[in-house]
């Protein structure tokens, strides 16, 4: 069975070779590059300094360029060209999500890392968080 999307396809992207799998599966069924929004959601950052330890100040917009740096540098083979590469701040579940419904995302190609049991309880699972609130279909590519 052939699927061809031909609206937007969220990728949640964390640098990590499963979310690499998972923008090729867009490449595969997108019609065109255009179509795949690739997002990097950065998690709230609390700084934390014992007292009277200078604590260096980072803004989220500078975790934001520097990120985008990154994602500009990891996906700049010719064959990602055209792919539209975002980067968000909050909870990479919740904003995953929302943001698909912004976009008017027809599907979100997301991995799953596999956990299971106490490790998932433990660390949470940004794919079920996306399963959970999406309003869109969810496609899971399992990496065991």
């Amino acid at each position: 069975m052939a699927w061809t999307i031909n609206k937007l396809i969220l990728v949640p992207f964390d640098f990590s070779e499963h979310s690499h799998l998972a923008v090729d599966k867009a490449i595969e069924l997108a019609t065109l590059n255009s179509q795949i929004h690739i997002l990097q959601v950065l998690p709230t950052f609390i700084p934390l300094a014992p007292e009277g330890f200078p604590l260096e100040a980072i803004d989220d917009q500078v975790r934001v360029e520097n990120t985008v740096k990154a994602l500009d540098k990891e996906f700049a083979d010719p064959r990602y060209a055209g792919i539209l590469k975002e980067v968000l701040v909050g909870d990479p579940g919740t904003t995953c999500a929302e943001r698909a419904e912004e976009i008017g995302a027809e599907l979100i190609v997301v991995s799953s890392h596999g956990r299971s049991g106490i490790s998932r309880f433990l660390l949470g699972s940004v794919a079920e968080r996306i399963l959970r609130l999406a309003k869109c279909p969810v496609l899971v590519i399992k990496i065991t």
